[in-house]
């Protein structure tokens, strides 16, 4: 028989292998893309906004995601695109999701461009519209202005 010490080591050591894949955290775009070499053909974690339209290809689509520092393109079965509902634009602010995948560096399937290949996507947050509010100090520095304006113009052509 083994000696108790022996088991607790064993499941310590599975316990922290079991935590380390459990809470592995998201890589960035700056990392992925200055260590492109080491992050080459390995699955990553990746999160960001979604941004620009989904662009559907048979059934894959095209995705854009913006981390805050750059944009990723995520080529990904179109099952796993459902549930995105906002894109990042003027008009909105994208659902904020989290990509599990295979990074390439230079994809062979699409003309050597930086990729990540999704096995998984789950949205963290979701988007919501942008509703640009009216600048009022500017509305009344403009009618100030096309009335400073006017006055000139009506002067000019009275003298």
């Amino acid at each position: 028989m083994m000696p108790k010490k022996v088991y607790i080591l064993a499941l310590l050591i599975a316990g922290c292998a079991l935590c380390k894949t459990c809470f592995a955290a998201p890589v960035s775009s700056k990392e992925l893309i200055s260590d492109s070499k080491a992050y080459n053909g390995k699955v990553v974690i990746f999160a960001g906004e979604v941004i620009g339209d989904i662009m559907r290809r048979k059934n894959f689509a095209w995705l854009n995601v913006h981390d805050g520092y750059h944009g990723i393109g995520i080529w990904a079965p179109e099952g796993l695109t459902k549930e995105i509902s906002f894109t990042g634009s003027y008009k909105a602010k994208g659902d904020w999701i989290e990509i599990v995948g295979v990074f390439n560096r230079a994809c062979p399937l699409h003309g050597g461009d930086l990729d990540i290949h999704a096995q998984s996507i789950r949205k963290v947050s979701s988007g919501q519209p942008v509703i640009e509010r009216l600048n009022i100090g500017k509305r009344n520095y403009s009618l100030i202005f096309l009335g400073a304006l006017c006055l000139i113009l009506i002067l000019r052509k009275l003298s």
